[in-house]
């Protein structure tokens, strides 16, 4: 497989985990790494169709996703997995699955175009962190992907999950994974890639993560 190819099903795939993890951080502890969460919503924007390359969908700068080149790297560099990185996976591949449902459904597929163009018009007037942003963008989730089935499961602490903003915020990310998904899918990513490709995926990921400025704690 070409290396550029690689690079660019590293992104998408990175996307997916991105979201997973978001999903987990937001349904445990009712908040998530702001800079991942913007760069994932962010990337809503982008026609369905990709145009100029993985990159240029999460917004043209590799450092956005450093929090799903690490969860990427970890879901696939642990064959036995247990607790927080078991459910990571999970939450991945049932948005993988979703994205199926959705690609396979003319009408889903429409209905999703039509609201994504009017989530993008709705960017223009309300900031990536407001309450009504996060409605819109789990309104989608809500009416269009999930309904295919089947429902991803969160768990979480109940009483955080029973906040209003964090189920938006959680349906958002979870749309944001199913349309990394479709984009892995439009760049040649499946199971056989995840099967026989894993190490390239991971060295890739690795590769990029190298290359980002260093962050101190």
């Amino acid at each position: 497989m070409a290396k550029k190819n690689i690079y660019e099903m590293t992104l998408a795939f990175a996307g997916i985990c991105q979201a997973a993890h978001l999903a987990q951080q937001l349904a445990r502890h009712g908040r998530c790494p702001e800079e991942a969460y913007h760069c994932s919503l962010r990337s809503l924007t982008q026609p369905l169709e990709p145009t100029g390359g993985a990159l240029n969908f999460f917004g043209g700068n590799e450092a956005t996703l450093r929090f799903g080149l690490e969860t990427m790297i970890a879901v696939l560099n642990t064959p036995s997995q247990k607790g927080a990185l078991a459910e990571i996976t999970r939450y991945s591949l049932g948005m993988i699955g979703l994205e199926r449902k959705v690609a396979k459904n003319r009408q889903a597929l429409s209905d999703l175009e039509q609201r994504l163009r009017q989530l993008d018009r709705q960017l223009q007037h309300f900031g990536i962190d407001s309450s009504t942003l996060a409605s819109a963008t789990a309104s989608i989730y809500t009416d269009i992907v999930s309904p295919l089935g089947p429902r991803i499961q969160i768990t979480g602490e109940q009483a955080i999950l029973q906040n209003s903003l964090v189920q938006s915020r959680v349906r958002a990310v979870l749309l944001t994974g199913v349309r990394s998904a479709m984009l892995w899918q439009q760049l040649g990513g499946g199971r056989l890639q995840l099967l026989f490709s894993r190490g390239k995926l991971v060295e890739m990921a690795k590769l990029i993560l190298s290359g980002l400025p260093h962050v101190d704690a």
